[in-house]
């Protein structure tokens, strides 16, 4: 039990045993810096029940715990704020605790029921960009913050494989590509993506050369030999045409390919991975049990709609005129097929852009309409875009920031920064590198993950790697900083040997100590919000008390044996502390630096 919950059992007895009064709840809040104390009680919402002068119940509170409540040293009352003072010996107590725990703030996996979070879900005819990098390590940071508060955690993406777009890349391919195959050099989605951008360069060429012709931009855009081919080339990969399949059998694969790179490059992974061409079709025959059931209806055009009127929303097709589906029957038909295939799975999280929100609201709405216990348990972890000080990014033109390119840049930058501060000089090249991508890395992750997740994001590569401010290399340095710090008490035999009560807390290991204990509440609260922000910036105020108290205490100068073991193992303790964080941020933590 933390300490507000045991607080709030003590005050509640004393408005029990004060005024006869049962209380609900107590509000709490941190103490103001200008007053002594390390918790506030807020009076007012106790005058619902408990009636008088805030001030004096907050005297007479504050006096019963003080004379009743061992962890209770002093208190003072500012207007109906009881600002209270905790006892060292509570603080040490806690500290004991958690000391020798290398996973503190997490829980051990204890639901049966499974969340599976799904994220990336890329096209195969382009390499990934800066775009999915935010999605990719959202969903992948919540994925472990989900695993860390004691989910079990599935990881999954949809592999947007088929349809007109992919057509495109391949149809460019067969006329343009000469057999050209990926190297060493240029990657499968690169090379895959370069013929996108060459169909659309060679259809705009085509549009202009037909409105010279006189036909209108509209008539011109219909009616361009290119376009007309790569729909044929559907119509022909739908029926099964060997050929077809082939090529795009050969080029999907050369996309994974390249993208096992960039994933293990940015270091997040997958359980399962489901394809479009697996699922387009799936969902049809729930859209079947629907019009019986009435949950949909049909048109006189034939098509099958979803009117969520009622709901504040609009009709929603969900099969054409003739009998295809649309996104919508997809994505209910593979929301259906994931919890058949997964059966202890009991919620989603869907990590996809922002401009997708009413897609959402729609398929989960009409998943609980068809009956779905599970549907209730749906999340639609929507995102802001990213954008560069340059400006917005398009695929088709090849102007996308590829996210190769970008953690290259990143630990180019990082290599630069380094330099001019003089950091590495005791490393060898091997190991320079190996930091530079730790640091360039952390940096880019850290700058996305530490914004909430709805915001959007002006990525800024030269501000995010900075050694001071809330950035991952300034967190990175100071966890640096304490190792360095622990193998010097190694080689100085000071062991972090347990605290005693000859111990009085300074006030900054007291703030260390009371930032430490709100871990496993962020963690939960992280968990349930889908928000590594919370993490990100928990850990960064965390460093900042750190460095505080590394500026106003000597650590292994302390005055007493006792008191330098004890700093070493507040400095050891804060430092796994950081490491578990960013762990889940998916973030590494340099020994040295």
């Amino acid at each position: 039990m933390n300490l507000q919950d045991t607080l709030e059992l003590h005050v509640k007895a004393a408005i029990k045993a004060l005024f006869q009064s049962d209380l609900e709840s107590v509000e709490f809040q941190a103490t103001r810096k200008e007053f002594a104390g390390d918790i506030t009680v807020v009076v007012f919402p106790m005058l619902r029940v408990v009636k008088g002068n805030p001030a004096v119940i907050g005297e007479q509170i504050g006096q019963y715990l003080l004379d009743q409540v061992d962890l209770v040293k002093g208190f003072n009352v500012v207007k109906g704020f009881l600002n209270i003072e905790i006892s060292d010996s509570y603080y040490l107590n806690f500290f004991q605790a958690i000391k020798e725990d290398s996973k503190y703030g997490f829980v051990e996996q204890k639901d049966d029921k499974a969340i599976m979070v799904e994220y990336s879900s890329p096209n195969t005819n382009k390499p990934l960009h800066l775009g999915h990098v935010r999605n990719v390590l959202l969903g992948y940071s919540v994925a472990e913050i989900l695993k860390a508060s004691g989910k079990k955690v599935y990881k999954t993406q949809i592999i947007n494989d088929r349809g007109i777009h992919i057509c495109k890349s391949m149809l460019a391919y067969q006329k343009f590509g000469n057999n050209e195959a990926p190297t060493n050099d240029l990657k499968g989605d690169k090379l895959v993506g370069n013929y996108y951008v060459k169909f659309d360069q060679e259809y705009k060429a085509e549009i202009a050369e037909l409105v010279a012709q006189g036909q209108s931009e509209e008539e011109a855009k219909k009616n361009a030999p290119l376009l007309l081919e790569a729909q044929e080339m559907l119509i022909k990969w739908e029926a099964g045409d060997e050929d077809v399949v082939a090529l795009w059998k050969k080029m999907n694969q050369w996309v994974y390919d390249g993208f096992e790179v960039t994933y293990k490059n940015i270091g997040v992974d997958f359980d399962t991975y489901y394809y479009e061409s697996n699922t387009y079709l799936l969902g049809k025959e729930f859209v079947a049990e629907g019009l019986k059931t009435g949950v949909f209806f049909k048109k006189e055009d034939g098509s099958v709609w979803c009117d969520l009127t009622e709901d504040g929303l609009d009709e929603k097709i969900v099969l054409r005129s003739d009998g295809t589906a649309v996104y919508m029957t997809q994505d209910i038909g593979t929301a259906i097929q994931r919890i058949k295939d997964y059966p202890d799975v009991g919620g989603m999280v869907y990590t996809v852009g922002n401009e997708q929100d009413y897609h959402f609201k729609v398929l989960f709405l009409i998943l609980k309409k068809l009956g779905f216990d599970w549907a209730k348990n749906l999340f639609h972890l929507s995102y802001g875009m990213v954008d560069l000080p340059s400006g917005k990014m398009k695929s088709r033109e090849g102007t996308v920031v590829d996210a190769d390119d970008l953690i290259q840049e990143m630990a180019v930058t990082a290599e630069e920064i380094s330099k001019e501060l003089g950091k590495l000089e005791e490393y060898n090249e091997e190991e320079k590198q190996a930091l530079y991508k730790t640091i360039g890395l952390g940096a880019l992750k850290y700058y996305i993950l530490k914004v909430d997740p709805k915001k959007r994001i002006l990525f800024d590569p030269k501000e995010s790697i900075d050694f001071q401010g809330n950035t991952g290399p300034f967190i990175q340095y100071t966890y640096a900083r304490i190792q360095s710090i622990l193998r010097k008490a190694d080689s100085n035999n000071v062991a972090a040997t347990s605290p005693n009560d000859q111990i009085v807390l300074h006030d900054k290991e007291k703030q260390l100590i009371k930032q430490l204990e709100l871990f496993p509440e962020i963690i939960q609260n992280a968990a349930e919000q889908h928000s590594p922000a919370l993490i990100a910036n928990y850990t960064y105020e965390l460093v900042k008390e750190f460095n505080s108290f590394y500026q106003n205490v000597s650590i292994l100068g302390a005055d007493s044996e006792v008191e330098k073991s004890f700093r070493v193992g507040l400095s050891k303790v804060v430092s796994q502390t950081i490491k578990n964080a960013f762990q889940v941020l998916g973030i590494q933590v340099p020994e040295r630096m």
